[in-house]
């Protein structure tokens, strides 16, 4: 069992050895990878040194707060309560570790009698004194259920919220860092995007403070660990959170909240909502790019997600990828209800751009709509989903009612929230829509599916006859993607309507790049079918007329 373990970046070696060197003329035994004698297992063996060692100790610079190896042994560390870091040049920590006392030794080169390496050597070794003549703690043998078989339909999957850490050491926010792991859990046990353990499960996997990952993951079948920290910086509360996946320790997002202290009880509950809010988000990307990697043997699960990341991309080739794959989902689980979902939004979506009007084609898209929603009519994905179809197809009333009944069983899925505000939009009730899209950030900040909302939010200024405003939402989401047809054409409309002819022209230039095989003629049909019964519609049309042919003279 080593005194210490020495996490460092392979850039930053000629100071790691400083490091080495130092400890051990403090009479204390360091392992540091280059210790490696030839034929070891690289990975077992640091593993087997990282989980015994007494200390670990982090050196962060620039290169190693960026590497997936060095946060991983500094979170193990800090499960362990053996981290020991210190700053070997001016960086900014992982978001994770802001909170732990960090030793400033930018400045040392090796000087024995330094004032801070000393202070630096006297927390090490109260590290040390601590574990001294401690075997590590072992976790006795838990006869815990095996995790659900996966069958070809898949599922959610699973994510245990750990409890977090107060670093205040103050009895109040010990009871605040508590409450917020029991409101977090509550939050996500409302959504169907990840099947939340309880805590009752996650305490049989705990010794000594320390929740043993490789146990939940083994035994319960988790996939997603949510760590955080809890401390007061002045007058202001920070609490600190990442998401781990648990089969390699890797840590995949982190993020951190500040609140006042004075306002902290009022906040607390919008404070989770955002937490939980953008741990869907991440854990639904995860899933997705989980998805996107996997060779082959899919599940219904898997393959629903890679549909879901073809249709975000909006073009008519990602739609009929993104069919492709809802279709061979549904081919896997015939009554998977969120399958049949994904195949009527996404046939819906290729009929309103692509099918000229076909009465027949609606109602067969309809139906499907329904028998997903009759299969499982509580699940808010599936509600979110078949609203999606409905007004792709022209009944924006039932879009509505779907949605906001996934939005009653789950406030906080912003996928509910966003098909309120497009059928809403479609309605014409263009206040209640502008909210519903609003509800629908707050519900889910940084969420992947934003920027269609922001398609739909400058077209419901369109529809509320707000031009301006919607060249202003039109830009924002063209700073993220510039090279979208939808949203430059949007634009363009509405600077013909305001008499800016070379930015009209500019961006229907734009457009047809992005889409060249892509006529006027479905453009308007598209548009068209988006503004029924609008006051609106001929005007739209009369300015996509003219800017379309402002941009096809430009490039003759």
């Amino acid at each position: 069992m080593p005194d210490i373990f020495l996490s460092y970046s392979r850039e930053d070696q000629a100071t790691a050895r400083r490091f080495a060197e130092a400890f051990a003329a403090e009479g204390l035994d360091v392992w540091w990878d280059v210790t490696l004698r030839s034929g070891e297992a690289y990975d077992e063996v640091t593993e087997a040194a990282l989980k015994s060692a007494k200390a670990v100790v982090v050196l962060w610079s620039g290169v190693s707060t960026t590497s997936r190896w060095v946060r991983s042994e500094a979170t193990l560390a800090d499960r362990r309560g053996v981290l020991a870091p210190a700053m070997i040049e001016a960086c900014e920590r992982p978001i994770m570790f802001e909170l732990t006392q960090t030793a400033d030794l930018a400045h040392w080169q090796g000087e024995p009698d330094d004032p801070a390496w000393r202070g630096f050597v006297a927390d090490v070794r109260r590290f040390i004194d601590q574990q001294e003549g401690v075997a590590p703690v072992a976790l006795a043998p838990v006869a815990a259920p095996a995790p659900p078989k996966r069958g070809k339909r898949g599922g959610a999957p699973s994510l245990a919220v750990l409890p977090f850490t107060n670093r205040s050491g103050l009895t109040e926010d010990e009871a605040f860092a508590s409450g917020m792991v029991e409101d977090i859990v509550e939050a996500l046990s409302r959504g169907v995007e990840v099947r939340v353990i309880a805590s009752s499960a996650i305490a049989r996997f705990r010794s000594g403070g320390v929740v043993d990952l490789e146990g939940l993951g083994r035994q319960l079948g988790v996939r997603y660990a949510l760590e955080g920290n809890v401390r007061r910086s002045g007058q202001t509360l920070r609490v600190t959170t990442q998401l781990v996946e648990v089969a390699e320790g890797a840590v995949i997002w982190s993020e951190r909240f500040d609140r006042p202290l004075d306002q902290l009880f009022d906040l607390q509950e919008a404070l989770v909502l955002e937490v939980a809010g953008r741990l869907r988000a991440q854990t639904h990307r995860a899933e997705i790019e989980r998805a996107l990697r996997k060779p082959g043997d899919l599940t219904a699960w898997e393959a629903v997600h890679r549909a879901v990341a073809a249709y975000r991309k909006m073009t008519p080739e990602a739609l009929m990828l993104g069919l492709q794959e809802a279709r061979r989902a549904l081919e896997i689980a015939p009554d998977y209800a969120v399958a049949m979902a994904l195949v009527a939004q996404a046939e819906g979506m290729i009929y309103n751009q692509l099918v000229p009007d076909n009465p027949a084609e609606v109602e067969r898209i309809h139906g499907l709509a329904e028998r997903a929603i009759a299969l499982d009519p509580d699940n808010t994905v599936v509600l979110s989903t078949a609203a999606g179809a409905l007004h792709n197809i022209g009944f924006p009333e039932e879009s509505l009612a779907a949605a906001q009944r996934a939005v009653k069983l789950n406030p906080e899925n912003e996928f509910g929230h966003q098909q309120c505000g497009i059928s809403l939009t479609l309605l014409g009730r263009h206040d209640e829509a502008l909210a519903a899209f609003a509800r629908e950030v707050e519900a889910a900040p940084g969420h992947p599916a934003i920027s269609h909302s922001w398609l739909w939010n400058a077209f419901c200024h369109v529809r509320a006859d707000r031009w301006e405003e919607a060249v202003v939402v039109y830009d924002r989401l063209l700073d993220l993607t510039p090279n979208n047809a939808a949203p430059n054409i949007g634009k363009a409309v509405c600077c013909q309507h305001l008499g800016r002819l070379e930015e009209a022209s500019t961006s229907m230039q734009r457009a047809r790049r992005a889409e060249p095989i892509t006529p006027l003629v479905t453009w308007r049909m598209r548009w068209g079918r988006a503004l029924r019964e609008s006051p609106l519609r001929e005007e739209f049309l009369a300015c996509l007329d003219a800017a379309w042919a402002s941009a096809e003279a430009q490039a003759a």
